[in-house]
């Protein structure tokens, strides 16, 4: 599994709603989860960003498949990050020496 940060940021249309949010999360981490998507952790955020979560994905296009079902829904634009552990980055780095 693979571990990306998703910064999310509201729409206008998100914004209007934003008492519904926590309840709109866990609707879509219903969805994630059934796609073989596990988030680690999940935070409304101030700042540049609305939401920050920490997602495990089986690759990158399960997660953004399911990233676009969600955005479709117009609440949210995505900004997808691969992370790398400490682990993935010694092999990387072993790779580029």
């Amino acid at each position: 599994m693979a571990t990306y940060i998703v910064l999310a940021d509201w729409t206008q249309q998100g914004v209007a709603n934003f008492e519904q949010t926590v309840d709109r999360y866990d609707a879509g981490l219903a969805q994630m989860e059934a796609s073989g998507i596990t988030v680690k952790d999940r935070y409304w955020t101030l700042g540049n960003h609305d939401q920050v979560s920490v997602i495990d994905a089986p690759d990158d296009e399960t997660l953004a498949a399911a990233l676009l079902k969600l955005s479709s829904l117009g609440n949210i634009r995505t900004t997808t990050l691969r992370a790398f552990s400490a682990d993935e980055m010694r092999a990387l780095i072993a790779k580029a020496s």
